[in-house]
């Protein structure tokens, strides 16, 4: 293949179970996608061998991919696991505990408290330090830094040992002053310890929030550090000079670079990528309401995009910890394709996840070991899954998942097929929950959206969730599989700048706000610059953060300058009683406080167009690999195996069927009826 004049671009998702990789090549909008399995040990190792692999596919050498677009969840998982860095804190006299004193926030119903284990802080109590000096909420000077109390400090740290250290100072958001000069001191005392300075990651106020997302982002930098430095000498060594960016939380990219030094923002990169991939399939296919759903082994992830763009939120969550970042708004719930069936002793109710056999031993029907029943079990035993997998070089066992599935009917006293269905309806009754938080709890009614399913078990349950949900179609994306990766390789850079503003509405001039939104438009254009985005590809939005005063949460906006100039201070609080309405069903007649501005800058958006698939005449039987039999509404139905490879644009499926492909398998269910649209979706409704 020649390549001279031809781009490429590599998405690469890393998942707990499986590396997915997708190679485009932009000019044409041709691609090649690789599943291989994860190295937990050390991710990068994963990442080359399907780098070579799919390399070799296409043709080329690694020295042709000019980006290397990547979602991971290494940030994730040091936090989830506890394997953040020992981080020193400095902070203000007189606010030692703050991170001991946290929000009072107790998960749980009424008594949670009592069986509660409060989750112990991302820095300890002794290594948090004082320091005099201080400014007041307008950032001026109340008292001067003492120079000397800070050297004594920082040599307190230096000596517990610590690994990174975070500066969060009071009123640090109006004035860095202090902090920068905390900031030279620690250099000079301890060269090269990664240093994370509050009204850097995170100049708005409220002091706890700030000094918890700044530990956060000091306790993974040293682990993101490594991982990024890490992958970048191996992609050298095998002589890819490509640029390598990673995907935000927020479903932009940033540069490697500055993911290590604010890798706060990547603590949900991994689930960003699916639905960053759903809005390409949705701006291709002509559908602009998308709720997602995104099925792995363990666990399962949904989003909601109205109108092609995602809902974002100003807090990031990963297990316990909250941190102001922006992020996709995907909720996660424990059911996947390995999730465990089981039944209590004390109820006698079935039961599935979150348990999960995970990749190893994995579920029954794999063969590796596996002996407790899984998800996948139950749809190998209903034969929704066919016993040849990943183009027939994985070979499912059947009887093994018979076996296990038995255990579950005989706890129940119920047949085996019955009690197999009963595991599929509960993890698909799991999926719809976490779907109904994003929907119906936010004011969307999910009739008005369709529903895709992805992610290695997405298209098994997609069609069985859209009916609980009344959201028609259900579809099936191209190369489900690899969705993630898709969506890693053909998003955009994104980079924003946050600033309290802390005024009543009242008080507040148009102008006054234009003249900072403009300077804060400036630096996040500065920044996409220093990333290598061409000036005249840079476009820039704007949020505001409102409430009503006395409120202690805001409510966030997108606003354009357009708008303030035409509609002034009015036109934002118009929109805002409209959007409180709508998330709370009243407004009040409090006056309105404008809380924070943020600035975001994003690159070009890579208008890939989709590979058109072949006009069909609507007859699939060219596609028909053998008849089927599997059991679905309480009785055994015959059904049809088709190979989605063959499939052409207008092709009707009658359901029951199933389409099988390389890295992913649909269910359409008795009573409905898929079509191929011409970009080779499946889109399932009700016949």
């Amino acid at each position: 293949m020649d390549e001279r004049g031809a781009g490429y671009r590599l998405g690469v998702d890393v998942g707990g179970t499986f590396t997915d990789l997708l190679l485009l090549e932009t000019g044409t909008g041709r691609f090649w996608r690789h599943k291989t399995p994860s190295t937990p040990h050390d991710s990068s190792e994963g990442i080359l061998n399907g780098v070579s692999a799919i390399c070799e596919v296409a043709g080329i050498s690694p020295a042709a991919i000019e980006y290397f677009l990547h979602g991971t969840t290494v940030a994730t998982n040091a936090v989830l696991e506890g394997k953040g860095a020992r981080v020193g804190l400095v902070t203000t006299e007189g606010y030692r505990d703050i991170l001991q004193i946290a929000r009072s926030f107790v998960p749980g119903g009424l008594a949670g408290w009592i069986v509660w284990p409060k989750p112990e802080p991302l820095a300890a109590l002794e290594d948090t330090v004082t320091v005099k000096g201080r400014l007041n909420a307008a950032g001026e000077e109340v008292r001067p830094l003492d120079e000397a109390d800070v050297r004594e400090k920082v040599l307190h740290l230096k000596a517990n040992g610590v690994e990174a250290i975070t500066v969060s100072l009071i009123n640090s958001y109006a004035n860095g002053a202090h902090e920068r000069r905390v900031g030279e001191i620690v250099a000079e005392i301890m060269p090269g310890v990664p240093i994370s300075l509050s009204h850097v990651v995170l100049p708005e106020m409220q002091e706890y929030e700030r000094a918890l997302t700044t530990v956060a982002n000091a306790s993974v930098r040293p682990v993101v550090s490594r991982y990024i430095s890490n992958l970048r000498n191996r992609l050298a060594a095998e002589g890819m000079a490509g640029k390598l960016s990673l995907l935000r939380s927020d479903g932009g990219l940033m540069s490697s670079e500055k993911s290590e030094e604010h890798p706060v923002n990547i603590l949900m990169s991994g689930p960003a990528g699916g639905v960053t991939g759903a809005q390409w399939v949705g701006r291709n296919a002509g559908i602009r309401n998308i709720l997602t759903l995104d099925v792995g082994g363990t666990s399962t992830d949904v989003a909601l995009i109205e109108d092609l763009e995602a809902r974002r939120q100003r807090t990031t969550e990963v297990g316990h910890l909250s941190v102001r970042a922006s992020a996709l708004d995907v909720k996660t719930v424990g059911a996947g394709g390995g999730s465990i069936a089981y039944v209590p002793e004390l109820t006698g109710a079935l039961r599935v996840g979150p348990q999960s056999a995970g990749a190893v031993p994995g579920p029954v029907a794999y063969g590796k070991g596996g002996t407790l029943p899984t998800v996948t079990d139950a749809n190998v035993v209903l034969g929704y899954l066919p016993e040849n997998l990943l183009g027939g070089t994985f070979k499912l066992d059947r009887d093994g998942a018979k076996k296990a599935v038995q255990t579950i009917a005989d706890a129940l006293g119920i047949g085996l097929m019955e009690a197999a269905r009963g595991i599929i309806d509960i993890v698909n009754e799991n999926m719809f929950g976490a779907l109904r938080m994003i929907s119906v709890q936010q004011g969307y009614d999910p009739r008005d959206f369709a529903l895709m399913g992805f992610g290695g078990a997405g298209p098994l349950h997609v069609n069985a969730v859209a009916r609980l949900m009344g959201s028609w179609p259900a579809i099936s994306p191209v190369s489900p599989g690899v969705l993630c990766a898709l969506g890693d390789a053909t998003t955009r850079m994104r980079t924003e700048t946050a600033r309290s503003w802390s005024q009543l509405a009242t008080e507040t001039r148009a102008d006054d706000l234009i003249g900072v939104l403009a300077e804060m438009a400036r630096q996040v254009r500065d920044e996409l610059l220093a990333d290598g985005v061409p000036e005249d590809e840079i476009v820039t939005s704007f949020e505001v953060d409102v409430r009503y005063a006395g409120q202690a949460f805001e409510v966030p906006l997108s606003i354009s300058a357009e708008l303030l100039e035409t509609d002034g201070i009015d036109g934002i609080l118009a929109r805002f009683d409209a959007e409180h309405e709508r998330l709370f069903t009243f407004n009040m007649e409090s006056p309105h406080e404008i809380v924070n501005l943020r600035a975001v800058g994003l690159g070009k958006r890579l208008d890939l167009p989709a590979a058109r698939l072949e006009e069909g005449d609507g007859d699939p039987s060219g596609a028909k690999l053998r008849d089927h039999v599997l059991w679905m509404d309480g009785r055994e139905q015959a059904a049809v195996i088709y190979d989605r490879a063959g499939l052409r644009a207008g092709d009707r499926i009658v359901g029951p069927a199933i389409v099988t492909e390389m890295d992913s398998t649909t269910l359409i269910e008795s009573g409905c009826v898929a079509t191929v649209d011409p970009i080779g979706n499946i889109l399932i409704n009700p016949a």
